[in-house]
């Protein structure tokens, strides 16, 4: 049976606070363990995003294809996978489950819940950054998803584990958790000021990226029936 819209919404709203709530609480918890080592605090925050996520991905992909980023519904509503109608209810979702996800981080480690980012992330090199590390993302969801669908939990997992490490931005690649990430003025957190340029190079990745792979595999269908996992609520 179909998802209703109400319970795809629903899930994509849980998945993303999860998702923050892991990103920014494990961020908090490797700032106050690692005694001053910045390398040592990346990687376990890397990790915990990493393992987080597909985790997540695998628990509510088979209710709404487990986007949790604004850039993969705008693309998958493009490839007609999902209904434009029903976008700005992922999207809405999206924003608010991020902004729930930092606040229940802060709750949990008694940080201030209500704050502004201090932590400075703007430049060419950053904003260049996050373009390479969405159209990554991007490029592993559509090379994966229509021909080993099964693999792409662990493919986005791996992915963004190592797009911390490669990437100057540490890869946050989805502009529901740059918005949400501004609310936390932490170890993941980011100046609000920063956040309309890597939201617009996150798009720009995520579009270029689209078409690269419908280039590239002509042979797909024309209408997708899959980001990130299998799902129902395209427009066929």
């Amino acid at each position: 049976m179909t998802p209703t819209l109400s319970r795809r919404v629903a899930a994509e709203g849980v998945g993303t606070a999860m998702l923050l709530a892991a990103v920014v609480g494990s961020g908090i918890m490797a700032d106050r363990l690692s005694g001053g080592n910045q390398a040592i605090a990346l990687l376990a925050n890397t990790v915990a995003t990493g393992a987080g996520l597909v985790a997540l991905i695998l628990t509510f992909g088979p209710i709404s294809g487990a986007h949790f980023n604004p850039a993969v519904t705008v693309a998958d509503a493009w490839q007609r996978g999902l209904a434009w109608s029903d976008v700005p209810g992922y999207v809405g979702a999206q924003v608010v489950g991020a902004v729930v996800g930092v606040w229940s981080a802060h709750a949990m480690f008694q940080e201030r819940l209500f704050m502004l980012s201090l932590h400075a992330r703007s430049g060419a090199a950053q904003l260049f950054s996050e373009f390479v590390a969405t159209f990554g993302l991007l490029a592993v969801i559509w090379g994966c998803s229509r021909r080993r669908s099964t693999a792409v939990p662990f493919a986005v997992g791996a992915y963004i584990t190592s797009a911390y490490w490669f990437t100057a931005s540490t890869s946050f690649a989805n502009p529901a958790v740059t918005l949400a990430r501004a609310l936390s003025d932490t170890f993941a957190g980011i100046r609000p000021a920063d956040v309309p340029g890597f939201i617009a190079a996150q798009f720009a990745g995520a579009m270029v990226a689209t078409m690269l792979f419908r280039w590239l595999v002509p042979a797909l269908p024309d209408t997708a029936n899959q980001v990130v996992v299998p799902h129902s609520g395209g427009t066929q």
